[in-house]
């Protein structure tokens, strides 16, 4: 058993400081502002007065609804990522992850488009029948992810040696794959309903207006009406499910973080014949139809607004058409997430090495407390910082770092997921065999440890990056003219009349997405160069 370091004990500190301000902090404001605030009337009764049970019940509902439809969606896709091996594997894998790290109004913009622009779908405009689709493209990656690499765990030769015993290829599936893979299935089933019950900007962007849920009231009573009692009684019924989502997510599978993991081993893969080349082409025919449609839908409608071919909406992107708002939130959006990718970067690591160098209770601790702001709701967590501005300084509240430090509070976690695994795999005899040379500590970390765990502190960079740059639920309480982010900017065109706020929302949406996409592509290159030297040593 190793021994605890004084150092790893101290060095949890910053990151747990870090949580407790940015996170903790606006939660107890609620609170308190709840005790304070309720002119006379009780939680129970400001719940009854916002129809608070009825949206329970609706997001629970459409919850459930769109962790059930995602399992059977993505079911041929993890097939087909797991077990199928074809040219240009990496390519999927960024198809799968895009829709993933996309803000959540920019896939609303999207199916808005797919819906009703050029490739008109089914005659559906809004409201759930368009919210469940979108729920699915958006999530997707979730259960391609975490399913298809429990299936990478499974040995074949299990499945082949049932086979030799007379089970037929589905009996092998069902008494073999489906026993070791049904953890894992209920793990992704449990974190989409978790990421659907704080749904915000899909509900809004498709919602229609009809369409509501805990997450787009808590935003219309404190912003739209600035009935604080009741949007901070429904803020804490909506902390109370997602804890309880958190729990169910831990009790059914564990933490497995979204995209953190390896390319999948090729040997876990075979090339189709026979009977699995139309299985396999069947699968990419069904992955381009959930995850490629909807974006070739935003690129058509965002150069056809009108039924008519026109460049208006990239041209309101770079000229005078609205201002400087486009430009500014461009380069602030990078800028900020930037900043963010730093910060979280630093504090991510500040949980995983003494997670993994003999930091004992209190980095456990710090890193379970870095988990929870990725299942609170993202409207709850503004709405805190909406109260907690309040009583600040403005040198605080108009400094640069506000925005930055809100995106990398939710971004740590996926840094620290990720590093974690890649900083235990360092062997601890290199470490010795440095200390044993005379390397200080922080020679020891910078010379061993993020040397040979590189790869990954650039992937975790990368999707802490793509992360912030698409925050959309916090930053909307934050904005201001001048740190108005993209995604912030195209939920405040898409809510203007006329066709050229709209055919520029399309564009800037359009701008995410490459950007995103080129973001996950760097990381999975990143990620297949380490699996190949892995394999190869």
């Amino acid at each position: 058993m190793r021994r605890t370091s004084t150092a790893a004990r101290v060095a949890t500190v910053v990151p747990a400081a870090f949580i407790v301000v940015m996170f903790v902090w606006p939660l107890v404001t609620l609170a308190r502002r709840a005790v304070a605030d309720d002119d006379g009337a009780g939680f129970w009764q400001l719940i009854d007065r916002t129809a608070g049970w009825h949206l329970l019940a609706v997001t629970l509902a459409q919850a459930a609804a769109s962790a059930v439809l995602t399992v059977l969606i993505a079911a041929p896709i993890v097939w087909l990522v797991a077990t199928v091996d074809l040219p240009g594997t990496a390519i999927l894998r960024v198809i799968v992850t895009v829709p993933f790290v996309l803000p959540t109004v920019v896939v609303g913009v999207a199916f808005r488009a797919l819906l009703t622009g050029p490739l008109g779908f089914l005659g559906v405009t809004d409201g759930w029948a368009a919210i469940l689709p979108a729920h699915i493209f958006l999530n997707v990656a979730v259960v391609v992810r975490v399913v298809s690499a429990a299936w990478q765990q499974i040995d074949p030769r299990t499945v082949e040696a049932a086979r030799t015993l007379g089970a037929t290829a589905p009996r092998a599936f069902w008494d073999v794959v489906v026993p070791r893979i049904a953890p894992a299935l209920a793990s992704a089933a449990a974190l989409v309903f978790l990421f659907c019950s704080t749904s915000f900007g899909v509900v809004v962007v498709l919602g229609g207006g009809t369409a509501r849920t805990l997450e787009t009231e808590i935003y219309q009573q404190a912003i739209g009406y600035f009935r604080i009692p009741e949007a901070v009684a429904l803020s804490l019924l909506q902390i109370v499910v997602v804890a309880c989502a958190l729990l169910l997510t831990r009790a059914v599978g564990g933490s497995s973080t979204v995209g953190a993991g390896t390319a999948p081993a090729a040997g876990h893969r075979r090339r189709p014949r026979g009977i699995r080349l139309p299985a396999a082409l069947l699968a990419l025919a069904w992955t381009a139809l959930w995850l490629l449609l909807p974006l070739a839908a935003l690129v058509l409608s965002s150069l056809r607004p009108a039924g008519a071919w026109t460049l208006d909406g990239y041209r309101g992107l770079t000229d005078g058409s609205y201002g400087d708002s486009a430009l500014s939130a461009m380069r602030y959006s990078v800028t900020s997430a930037g900043g963010a990718t730093l910060l979280a970067v630093v504090g991510g690591l500040l949980i995983a090495v003494p997670v993994t160098r003999g930091g004992g209770l209190p980095a456990r601790f710090t890193a379970l407390l870095a988990v929870l702001p990725l299942g609170v709701s993202a409207v709850t967590l503004g709405f805190g910082y909406l109260l907690v501005i309040g009583t600040l300084p403005v040198q605080v509240v108009q400094s640069p770092l506000v925005i930055p430090a809100v995106q990398a509070l939710l971004a740590v976690p996926v840094v620290a997921g990720i590093m974690i695994p890649a900083l235990s795999q360092v062997p601890e005899r290199l470490r010795d065999a440095a200390r044993t040379l005379g390397a200080r500590p922080w020679r020891v970390l910078l010379s061993v440890d993020l040397r040979l765990t590189a790869r990954s502190l650039c992937a975790a960079a990368g999707f802490a990056f793509v992360m912030a740059i698409g925050e959309f639920g916090a930053t909307t309480f934050l904005a201001r003219a001048d740190t108005t982010t993209l995604p912030v900017l195209i939920g405040s065109l898409m809510s203007r009349p006329g066709t050229a706020n709209l055919a520029t929302a399309m564009a800037a949406s359009v701008l995410l997405v490459a950007v995103s996409a080129a973001v996950i592509a760097a990381i999975e290159a990143i990620v297949g160069t380490r699996s190949r030297t892995d394999g190869e040593g």
